[in-house]
């Protein structure tokens, strides 16, 4: 049932950020209704943008499994006033559609709070609900990664910036906005009221950095971007192995972990050496250092080092591929798997990353076609027929 069993929520969500948080509220339980545009919200075309020949499109269907689709045309007085009605009946109204868009059909904060002053306003938006450029556009790409400064403390020195895996930024957001829904309804409980809550891809962005943001605001100057061969504290540092493959130490405690690591490469003449006795003597020396680990690490396996490293208790995680990251035990232990009902089997997804000892949730549907609950959601709203059958004929909805 999931601990929002009970909860019903209205999103107009398109993309990734807020479908993703609506994706996260179905999984743990509330009845999500998807308001979709005659066209479909266009993450339904992420299938085909991969380029498969398959009927999957796995990135929608992360983010919105377990709800259901109406088609509503909101450029129609029928169709928004469709949404009202549906908003009459809901907690939370959860969207990421720019600001400007929404007001143009009656959907704004202002307008909806005046009139469901119960409901739970959450709005996911690229750059905040203020400012000059509160409506500008904004993928995650724009405002998560490159704007808020993620994009530039991981480029290396004299290297081009990185781009990231699609999502990263709305995910992050997604699950944000997700606890706030739920502390705004815990709010509710108490006051009677719902609100506006709000969050934001700069803003994710600028938390996810917030050790380098929070360090440049108290200290006048941020924390220099490091490379390989400069870091100061080799026991948190990447390595190869014999074959390639990398891996991290992760001792980032230095003082209490360089005895570790020199006894597990075999040189704890190191111990006492030095050029790196002590951590400002690493410091110093990082790039010597950096080599002859290198060249040590070079002459056996991961696995063989790991059974080393696991030996002296020195932290470390191998840099793993895709391939072997969903063929890893803990992985699937940890329970970052999760079968959604498929017919009469079941499609294996990724979970939303948070569970519940005693208000277990579990998916209940793959994602909706488009369309596929309008006459359901219709019917429960009060709507015969006749009524039903009078809005798809003027467009009002699908």
């Amino acid at each position: 049932m999931g601990p929002l069993d009970g909860v019903r929520v209205v999103e107009l969500g398109v993309w990734v950020a807020g479908p993703g948080a609506g994706g996260i509220l179905a999984d743990w339980g509330a009845d999500v209704v998807k308001i979709e545009p005659p066209a479909g919200d266009p993450g339904r075309t992420f299938g085909a943008m991969l380029g498969g020949d398959v009927p999957f499109n796995p990135p929608f269907e992360l983010d919105n499994r377990s709800k259901r689709s109406i088609v509503v045309d909101l450029a129609t007085h029928d169709g928004r006033a469709v949404a009202h009605d549906l908003l009459a009946r809901a907690d939370v109204f959860l969207t990421n559609v720019r600001l400007a868009g929404l007001a143009r059909v009656g959907l704004d904060p202002e307008t909806v709070t005046a009139r469901w002053p119960r409901l739970v306003y959450a709005a996911i938006t690229g750059y905040g609900l203020d400012g000059p450029e509160k409506d500008r556009a904004a993928y995650d790409i724009g405002a998560f990664w490159a704007r808020s400064g993620i994009a530039h403390l991981l480029t290396s020195p004299g290297g081009t910036p990185p781009f990231q895996r699609g999502g990263m930024g709305d995910h992050s957001a997604a699950m944000t906005m997700a606890s706030g829904v739920c502390a705004a309804l815990v709010a509710r409980e108490r006051t009677g009221r719902g609100q506006v809550v709000s969050t934001s891809l700069l803003r994710q962005g600028l938390y996810t950095i917030g050790f380098d943001v929070n360090t440049a605001l108290r200290f006048g100057v941020g924390i220099g971007v490091a490379t390989r061969e400069t870091m100061g504290n080799p026991v948190i540092n990447s390595y190869r192995d014999r074959d390639g493959r990398w891996f991290w130490l992760i001792g980032l405690e230095g003082e209490r972990h360089w005895p570790d690591l020199c006894r597990a490469v075999e040189r704890p003449e190191w111990i006492d050496d030095e050029r790196f006795a002590t951590a400002k003597a690493r410091r110093r020396n990082a790039g010597e250092l950096c080599r002859l680990l290198d060249e040590i690490f070079a002459t056996r396996t991961r696995d063989e080092w790991g059974v080393a490293f696991d030996r002296e208790d020195l932290w470390w995680a191998p840099v793993q591929t895709l391939e072997e990251v969903v063929d890893d035990p803990q992985v699937r232990a940890a329970g970052a798997f999760v079968e959604v009902p498929d017919g009469g089997s079941t499609a294996t997804m990724v979970a939303t990353p948070v569970d519940f000892a005693d208000t277990t949730w579990s998916p209940r549907s793959m994602p909706p076609a488009l369309g596929e609950h309008t006459d359901e959601v219709l019917h429960e709203l009060g709507y015969d027929d006749s009524r039903v059958s009078a809005l798809k004929a003027s467009g009002a909805v699908t």
